[in-house]
């Protein structure tokens, strides 16, 4: 079953994963950083803050889209209420109930 399975990875462990390659870009930028000039440092710095930005978009995007659209939202709850409604129960056609009617004889 799908419910049996459960994450039993610690949070720490997670954490630290995330935390591990700017702990590496800094400690590099401050080895790294008296043997570049002053101009490369610069244009390093920006190029690798955009980077970063980027990195960090996917993320922002979905918080704000599950903030938006998210269960617990005004959103989130009429679609829920919606599929709850159509659950694979499509109207009947009046021409499909005629005709099972003529079949029985009822018309």
């Amino acid at each position: 079953m799908a419910d049996d399975y459960s994450d039993t990875t610690p949070e720490w462990i997670e954490t630290s994963a995330l935390a591990a390659p700017a702990l590496i870009g800094a400690a590099a930028g401050l080895l790294l950083g008296d043997l570049m000039n002053r101009g490369a440092r610069r244009g390093i710095g920006i190029g690798l803050g955009a980077v970063g930005v980027a990195a960090v978009m996917p993320f922002l995007v979905g918080g704000v889209a599950g903030l938006v659209t998210g269960p617990r939202s005004k959103f989130g709850v009429r679609r829920k209420i919606q599929r709850i409604r159509d659950a694979g129960i499509g109207t009947p056609r009046s021409d499909d109930v005629d005709q099972e009617l003529r079949e029985q004889g009822l018309v």
